[in-house]
């Protein structure tokens, strides 16, 4: 039996935001291998911007023949092999420098999201909006010890101190999930850019009203109408599930 597959409808936007003189952020669009990724970039603008470059770059040439499982895995080798360009490029010039990485893969009836640091993947999924990602960041894991409560944590000083990116060390480990595809889901990828002026109830609202292109915008100018103090990118995608259908010949019996 063929597995249905999906059509993607997408909307993707970057901006500097107000604050920021350039932007470290970076992102790749694949529709048709079904691959969206967001990564932002740290250690300052150039070698920000070369480490988020750097994945996505990686992220562009993956390639694979086989199932979910074969796809995943030649997705996650990418960020892997980025980690190590980008460690060792810090370790040759003297300088830190990192990204976070959010990765979705959508592939026959199934998706995976693999992420490290605090960039995020959501999915609207009939009208309620669920967050496929958890942060990692010096905060969340204290709310996970049960040392912060969620209310401390959000305005809390070190909330965006990341505790894991790509290419701050010899060795990254990824935190995936993977799971099911429905009809008409809309997949949202963004920077923390998004989720620190915008709440998720306000995103969901507008991934809900427009059409992905149309809501990646309207989420960034939203952003920019309340300061956006840092870099934003956003990704939406809508999933369309293709029938497949199986034809008898002409003139075949009933």
């Amino acid at each position: 039996m063929n597995q249905p597959r999906f059509r993607f409808d997408q909307g993707c936007v970057t901006h500097e935001g107000r604050i920021r003189a350039h932007n470290e952020d970076s992102f790749v669009a694949r529709p048709e291998v079904g691959l969206w990724s967001v990564c932002d970039g740290m250690g300052g603008h150039e070698n920000g911007q070369w480490a988020s470059r750097t994945i996505v770059d990686r992220l562009a040439e993956a390639a694979w023949t086989g199932g979910m499982d074969e796809a995943a895995g030649a997705v996650a080798r990418a960020i892997h092999e980025a980690n190590r360009t980008i460690f060792r490029e810090s370790e040759s010039v003297g300088k830190s420098m990192g990204s976070t990485t959010v990765a979705l893969l959508v592939h026959g009836r199934r998706f995976a999201a693999i992420w490290a640091g605090d960039s995020r993947i959501y999915v609207l999924r009939d009208g309620q909006l669920h967050r496929l990602t958890r942060d990692h960041t010096q905060v969340s894991e204290l709310v996970e010890r049960g040392l912060l409560t969620e209310a401390e944590a959000e305005n809390h000083p070190l909330s965006h101190v990341i505790s894991r990116a790509v290419g701050v060390g010899a060795e990254l480990e990824l935190d995936a999930v993977v799971d099911e595809v429905a009809d008409d889901d809309v997949f949202l990828l963004c920077s923390d850019g998004l989720t620190g002026p915008l709440n998720d109830s306000e995103i969901a609202g507008v991934l809900t009203a427009a059409e992905p292109e149309t809501a990646a915008k309207r989420l960034v100018e939203m952003c920019l109408e309340r300061g956006a103090p840092d870099n934003v990118t956003v990704i939406a995608v809508r999933c369309h599930e293709i029938t497949l259908l199986s034809l008898a010949p002409a003139g075949a019996a009933s």
